[in-house]
């Protein structure tokens, strides 16, 4: 055993300097695994170092054998924080293993944990009375992860811990020291060194390849040995709102889960708009021409059957059906068949005026699934637009569980690198996370412009549209939310939601579709929320301009 620990040791040592030359703050995590407590107490001793009392002698101290986990320093002092824990269940619920200087040493990082139980629970009472046993427990949920309570943790002596689902993302050796009885707990043993430490994709858009060295942990099958450098986890970001300092930017929002709408009974008519507007094209319904060529022979051109005897009555009379079936019954779910002629001659104005066909497509193709059920869409936003839904508001079914969400709970890590670095006085969260040089100019402008109270990425944020395209129930999330004085005073700001956007397929069309005719007139009739309305930007060099238009400058 102790060749075995030696040899992986000098590995996990030129691991951790390489580590320390890239720049890595925390450091990587070597597991040894046992199966009763009297041996990982020898392991531990042995790796560490520990005291020796004698009757009538001071002290003395045993250095540990590893230098790099040794929790005393030369002088035989113990460390403020221990470098190698051990951990078994027992001592997980009593926290005796923690040294009682570590509430002292770690002082700001047992505040942070306090803070962040205060902030999740609200239960003041709870963070104040933090027990050892809670510290222990949060020292081994956090190790790996810089500035807080395990960041530091180098080696980990386990009894029985890995097969309870404990993670982290930096464990790069594994020593078993125990027999296994079954080839399943070898795996769970093995994958907790199996987390990746990083997500990010390289030049070929994959996960770079990442090894664990493990031993004495026996498996069926046999594998060649690969030597590879470890590749450290790249720096990341810590995204958050800053509290309590920018409190007063806090944005929130109602989570929308489906919208209930009373349609008018009698009489209809529409209102199209430009974005009511439907374009077939053969990305959307395939291949209008295909070449076949043969080895010899002349070749020849296949194409569908060809829909056009379709008469335009014909299609109209279908789509309708398809419109009654799905988007107009009773509450007993029967088809409002007597609406039938009016919804005809909706369908067959929007046909005629709202359909356009590219690159070979048909009229009669607007018929299949899919897109049947987007153009009934169009033709119901066009029906609630109409001056006849205006008295017949929208309701929003909200999150029965989670109805209200806010910037204060942003908090995520990021390893990009396109952050915008946030006013202090304009953003509750403390950077923007940007896709693209757009978002990152509109950033400025928010910043720059004087009506501007408070604005927040929706990164993070959990703020989400739900909407159908094609037959399926999606979710949309728009770029920004801004909080906007457009001159009803500053206690009656307006909550404006921004969308970045340069190309837009139909599937844009369809999200503003669903805000403007369903989500923001359900969301205005809530009380608990204020005023809210929906702007899109589609020219990064015009965007500054139509932000000042729009805000009435």
């Amino acid at each position: 055993m102790q060749t075995a620990l030696t040899a992986l040791y000098d590995h996990y040592s030129r691991t951790f300097h390489q580590w320390q030359a890239a720049g890595i703050s925390v450091p990587p995590c070597f597991i040894v695994v046992c199966n009763n407590t009297s041996t990982s107490k020898l392991i531990y001793d042995y790796i560490s170092g520990f005291q020796r009392q004698t009757q009538g002698d001071p002290a003395t101290t045993q250095p540990g054998a590893l230098p790099l986990f040794r929790n005393f320093d030369e002088h035989g002092r113990p460390l403020a924080r221990p470098r190698t824990l051990l951990i078994d269940s027992e001592q997980l619920e009593s926290g005796q293993a923690l040294d009682p200087g570590f509430r002292t040493a770690a002082a700001d990082e047992v505040e942070r944990f306090r803070k962040d139980i205060i902030r999740r629970t609200g239960n003041r009472r709870q963070a104040e009375a933090l027990s050892d046993a809670d510290l222990l427990r949060e020292v081994m949920n956090t190790v790996g992860k810089d500035g807080r309570l395990g960041g530091g943790t180098r080696c980990v002596v386990s009894v029985s811990m890995l097969t309870e689902g404990w993670d982290a993302n930096t464990v790069t050796h594994v020593l078993g020291v125990r027999a296994f009885g079954a080839q399943l707990l070898c795996e769970q043993v093995v994958g907790r060194a199996l987390r990746r430490q990083s997500y990010d994709l390289n030049d070929q858009g994959l996960f770079d390849v990442e090894y664990a060295d493990v031993l004495g942990i026996p498996f069926d099958f046999t594998a060649r040995p690969v030597v590879a450098p470890p590749q450290p986890p790249r720096e990341v970001l810590q995204v958050r709102a800053v509290t309590p300092e920018r409190d007063g930017c806090e944005i929130r929002f109602p989570r929308v889960q489906g919208y209930r709408v009373e349609l008018p009974r009698e009489q209809l008519s529409a209102t199209f708009n430009p974005d009511s507007t439907m374009e077939i094209t053969p990305d959307l319904v395939g291949p209008t021409v295909t070449r076949n060529e043969g080895i010899f022979g002349e070749g020849t051109d296949l194409r569908p059957e060809d829909p056009d005897n379709m008469r335009h009555a014909t299609i109209a009379y279908k789509l309708t059906k398809r419109l009654l079936e799905t988007r107009w019954r009773d509450p007993n779910g029967t088809p409002k068949w007597h609406l039938f002629g009016q919804l005809k001659r909706i369908t067959g104005q929007w046909l005629k005026n709202h359909l356009v066909c590219k690159g070979g497509a048909h009229p009669a193709q607007v018929l299949m699934e899919s897109l049947a059920d987007t153009a009934c869409g169009r033709i119901t936003g066009a029906i609630m637009a109409a001056p006849a839904c205006q008295d017949k508001p929208v309701q929003a079914l909200l999150d029965p569980y989670n109805p209200t969400g806010s910037t204060m709970h942003v908090r995520f890590t990021t390893a990009k690198r396109t952050c915008w670095r946030t006013d202090p006085r304009r953003c509750h969260v403390n950077r923007v996370v940007y896709d693209s040089e757009w978002e990152s100019e509109f950033c400025r402008v928010a910043e720059a412009h004087p009506r501007v109270r408070a604005y927040v990425k929706n990164h993070g944020l959990g703020f989400e549209i739900p909407y159908r395209f094609r037959g399926e129930r999606r979710m949309y999330w728009p770029d920004f939310i801004l909080l906007v004085e457009d001159g009803h005073g500053e206690e009656d700001l307006l909550h404006l939601v921004a969308e970045v956007k340069g190309y837009r397929q139909e599937d844009a069309k369809e999200k503003k579709n669903t805000m403007t005719t369903y989500w923001l007139p359900a969301v205005n009739q809530l009380a608990d929320y204020g005023r809210w309305d929906f702007a899109e930007f589609r020219d990064a060099y015009e965007m500054e301009g139509e932000f000042d238009k729009l805000m009435g400058g």
